[in-house]
C-alpha cells in the first residue's frame, strides 16, 4: 500500500495506516503491526492473532471454518476479483449478523462506486479503491456521497435491523 493511500471509512476519506499483505506476500517478515494476513496465515500462527494484525478473506470462505473468537480482529478485509462477483455482500452481511462482528469490515479489489450504498447496508464500513479499476475521475470525496445515494430502505439490513413499516409507527 503506498504511504499515500486513502480509502473511504464510515463515511469519510482518510488515510489507510493498514498494509494488505496478498496470498504471495506470507513471508513473517513482512508483517508489522497493521497489517492485514490471509486467514489461513492468521490460523496457523496463533502469535500473529493480535489486536493490531487484520484478516484477509476471500470471498469463497465458508465462515463455519471460522471456529476462532474474531472479536479482537479490528479489520477484515473482503476480496471481490470481479465487481459482479456477489458474494462478498453476503459474507460481510454473515459476519455482522450471525457471528456478531463489531470491527472493520473493508471491502477491497474490484468494487465499484455503484455498489457502495448495497455494500454498507450488508456490513461493509470501509473500502479500498484500486484506481485502475475505476473509469473516469478517481476522487474519492465524490465516491464518498455514494453511501447516501438512497435516504431509506424497506428491507432490513446489517446496517437498518428495523423493517421501514416499524420505523414509521
Amino acid at each position: 500500500m503506498p504511504a499515500n493511500a486513502q480509502i473511504i471509512k464510515d463515511g469519510a476519506v482518510v488515510n489507510d495506516n493498514w498494509t494488505l499483505l496478498a496470498d504471495d506476500q506470507v513471508d513473517t517478515t513482512a508483517i508489522t503491526s497493521q497489517s492485514i494476513i490471509p486467514l489461513a496465515l492468521w490460523q496457523a500462527e496463533p502469535s500473529l492473532q493480535r489486536e493490531d494484525i487484520g484478516i484477509a478473506l476471500k470471498n469463497d470462505i465458508d465462515l463455519t471454518a471460522i471456529n476462532d473468537d474474531l472479536s479482537n480482529v479490528p479489520v477484515i478485509a473482503i476480496d471481490f476479483p470481479t465487481f459482479m462477483d456477489g458474494r462478498g455482500f453476503s459474507l460481510a452481511r454473515l459476519l455482522r449478523e450471525r457471528y456478531g462482528y463489531t470491527g472493520e469490515i473493508r471491502a477491497v479489489g474490484h468494487i465499484i462506486r455503484d455498489q457502495l450504498c448495497s455494500l454498507k447496508r450488508c456490513g461493509f464500513n470501509s473500502f479500498s479503491f484500486n484506481p485502475e479499476n475505476i473509469q473516469g475521475e478517481f476522487d474519492l470525496k465524490t465516491m464518498a456521497t455514494s453511501l447516501a445515494d438512497f435516504s431509506d430502505a424497506y428491507q432490513t439490513s446489517a446496517d437498518t435491523p428495523t423493517p421501514l413499516f416499524r420505523r414509521r409507527s
